[in-house]
């Protein structure tokens, strides 16, 4: 089984190896495109690397809707191409590249007005499907089926009498964002590419007009190291403006951010066996089921102020409680709400027309040479943007490369997750695990969910849950550390678990065990135990603070209360 580890000595030995020698591509971005492209780059067999300021994630792709999607809404502006794009990856994703971390999910879709709605919306959702099945790739996923109002409320419990008059029920699918970006990360690394996190880009290397590579910042350890590469790829999204600065170049495009913010319910306070999706007067409102919780969202608003801490409002969360609650027969109220997240679309505007609508198609770039640009996109067609990527950077390589492979590639875990899955039982008996637990580990690491019980065999103590998030072992802490690059507290409560959205107090009541099952992979003493617990606690005080404020200015003021790098 391909496998590969990141950890504090693999991440010094990258960063060595990065300065040492010319790459033929450096990602820059470790985002779920620049994780991509590394990935579509390095099993091309050309050398590669990739850096990241902050953790594998750590902007807007650990913090979207968690969704695989076509974008059925989509359909409804007459994006055929974008649709059927995103539909073929979500395919390839649940039957091929990562079937143990993008799962099925349905959706209701509760109809309004009797006659014309179920004939449109159903019209829709029937060539969603259909188009979804042309690319051979939808084979994995129920059909959609019409509903009678009783029908939908046997399903949806939670749904009012008088909110529907039939539905419409519907598949996609759903992932751990930011786990998904660090098993890209940890595939790309198995095949021979060079990754380090925490690792900040200061200034573009130039010789004439060319970019031959970059000057990086060890945020851990101070250092700093010039690393070249014939190609680089600028894979920043929100940031590629700020990025492109460096260079000093004009863009071609702009990229501007739309916030977008998801509430965290338990699952008890909507009583129903399907999500939701609901129309609003400017998109769509989704109820996703998430294990024991529901994620309600989302916002769709300007956004110009801290791009790395973009801040929920009080205004925000009222809009959402009020939309959904137009729905509900039992309305949620704040005190429902168990956590709060906001994340920044990274959309395509034109440059010399500041009112042209948004886009969410991706564009590729080569501003200058040595330098590709990749901006706009979906989640869901994080691999096609990353293909078009290389092979823009292909174009700047005096060299023969061979065509994208990674439509073949499963990501690590994928390789023998069935069968691991159909041993469940088997293997949490030999673990003395009950068979809930093995299911979660499968559907977090897959296969390599052997390594974490390896970590249980080896210490007993770390089969045991965590005291105040029992969803997770406290193997799964050290092998975050140990294995998926984890360098602070915040990388584990916040994106290799979701602890600190998933309990209402936000991980605070964890942190300091958590902590102190990081500290021996991590070389942390006593004092960076406490550094790091206290910085934690007023990142979610500061948090909760912007969360009270009447709008964005102020609740941004508030979020950057807390500091954003753990001294060391």
């Amino acid at each position: 089984m391909r496998t590969a580890t990141l950890d504090p000595t693999q991440r010094a030995e990258a960063l060595a190896a990065m300065a040492e020698h010319e790459l033929d591509v450096l990602v820059v971005g470790g985002g779920v495109v620049g994780a991509g492209t590394a990935l579509d780059a390095v099993t091309r067999g050309l050398s590669t690397g990739i850096v990241e300021a902050r953790d594998w994630a750590s902007g807007t792709s650990s913090r979207s809707s968690k969704l695989i999607h076509g974008g059925l809404r989509y359909l409804e502006m007459l994006d055929f191409a974008l649709v059927r794009e995103a539909l073929k990856e979500r395919g390839l994703l649940l039957e091929r590249l990562a079937p143990h971390l993008v799962k099925p999910v349905p959706f209701l879709y509760p109809l309004q007005h009797k006659g014309w709605e179920r004939l449109y919306a159903g019209s829709g959702v029937a060539l969603y499907d259909a188009m979804s099945m042309a690319r051979g790739h939808g084979r994995g996923l129920p059909l959609h089926r019409h509903l009678t109002r009783r029908h939908a409320l046997r399903v949806a419990p939670c749904l009012r009498k008088d909110a529907l008059v039939g539905a419409l029920q519907y598949y996609d699918a759903q992932m751990d964002d930011a786990r998904f970006v660090t098993t890209l990360v940890r595939t790309a690394v198995s095949y021979g590419a060079k990754a380090a996190n925490r690792a900040r880009v200061t200034a573009f290397l130039r010789e004439g007009e060319r970019v031959v590579g970059v000057r990086v910042q060890d945020v851990e350890g101070g250092g700093e190291y010039e690393i070249r590469a014939r190609q680089v790829v600028n894979a920043t999204g929100v940031w590629t403006d700020d990025t492109q600065a460096m260079v000093g170049e004009r863009g071609q495009f702009h990229v501007r951010a739309s916030k977008g913010i998801h509430l965290v319910v338990p699952k008890d306070r909507i009583h129903s066996s399907t999500g939701l999706i609901l129309r609003t007067e400017k998109s769509v409102l989704f109820v996703i089921p998430w294990g024991r919780h529901w994620i309600v969202g989302t916002t769709d608003t300007g956004w110009d102020l801290d791009k790395a801490h973009p801040a929920a409002s009080s205004a925000d969360i009222d809009y959402l409680l009020d939309h959904v609650n137009s729905v509900l027969a039992v309305p949620l109220s704040r005190d429902d709400v168990q956590g709060v997240y906001a994340g920044l679309r990274p959309l395509l505007a034109g440059e010399s027309d500041a009112t042209s609508k948004l886009s969410r198609e991706h564009t590729v770039a080569h501003p200058v040479p040595g330098l590709v640009v990749v901006a706009g996109g979906k989640y869901t067609t994080y691999r096609v943007m990353a293909k078009d990527a290389v092979d823009e950077a292909v174009h700047g390589l005096d060299m023969r490369v061979a065509d994208s492979v990674t439509e073949e590639i499963p990501l690590l875990g994928a390789e023998g997750y069935p069968a691991m899955w159909n041993a469940r039982a088997r293997i949490a008996a030999g673990n003395g695990l009950h068979v809930v637990r093995v299911e979660h580990l499968l559907n977090r690491y897959g296969s390599m969910a052997e390594q974490v019980l390896d970590l249980i065999a080896a210490d007993p103590s770390l089969g045991e849950p965590l005291k105040h998030a029992d969803d997770y072992l406290r193997a799964e802490i050290v092998y975050a550390a140990s294995h998926e690059g984890a360098r602070h507290l915040d990388d584990v409560l916040t994106r290799r678990t979701r602890i600190s959205i998933e309990t209402f107090d936000r991980g605070t009541r964890s942190a300091r065990e958590a902590a102190e099952l990081m500290a021996p992979v991590l070389g942390w003493d006593k004092d960076q135990i406490e550094r790091e617990v206290e910085h934690y606690e007023k990142r979610v005080e500061a948090e909760r603070e912007s969360q009270l404020q009447p709008d964005d200015q102020t609740a941004d003021a508030a979020r950057l209360g807390a500091p954003d790098i753990v001294p060391l």
